[in-house]
């Protein structure tokens, strides 16, 4: 029921579980419509929820279009699964930006044999690039805990 959310605090609006009552707040330009996406992505199927997402990711307030890529995280992480239109919007920001975290949590909920080409490139590129790193980081380990031996012994 439109009623038990507020639009101009924001309350309520992660409990929104009607996409009309998203549409109808879209048509009437409230302020708030990159929150309520994210109680759609709890309380909604994934299909009813993607082009809400999608067309939040669009807004023109920098912040609500940010909760926008959360909820498509959230999608990821709740449905194991995104819609074809989430994973292209996600790929249109690309990396390195607001969709920076959607990505990753798509990468990690998304089981790879569900991701399309780019995704499964970018998850070999980051799954190689964080073996890489651990290995630096425990090789530099292993010369602390070598020198600090050699330093004792002297």
């Amino acid at each position: 029921m439109t009623s038990a959310y507020n639009w101009e605090s924001g309350e309520g609006l992660l409990g929104i579980d009607d996409p009309a009552d998203w549409d109808a707040a879209f048509e009437r330009g409230e302020q708030r419509l990159g929150t309520a996406v994210i109680g759609l992505a709890f309380n909604c199927s994934l299909e009813d929820a993607s082009p809400r997402i999608v067309r939040a990711m669009h807004l023109p307030d920098a912040g609500q279009r940010g909760f926008a890529f959360t909820a498509a995280g959230h999608a990821a992480r709740l449905n194991g699964e995104l819609t074809p239109e989430l994973f292209a919007a996600l790929r249109a920001e690309g990396p390195g930006g607001v969709a920076e975290h959607p990505i990753r949590d798509t990468l990690g909920f998304v089981p790879f044999r569900k991701l399309p080409p780019w995704f499964k490139r970018r998850w070999v590129l980051v799954t190689v690039r964080n073996k890489l790193e651990s290995w630096w980081l425990r090789s530099g380990e292993t010369v602390e805990d070598a020198w600090r031996a050699l330093r004792r012994r002297s």
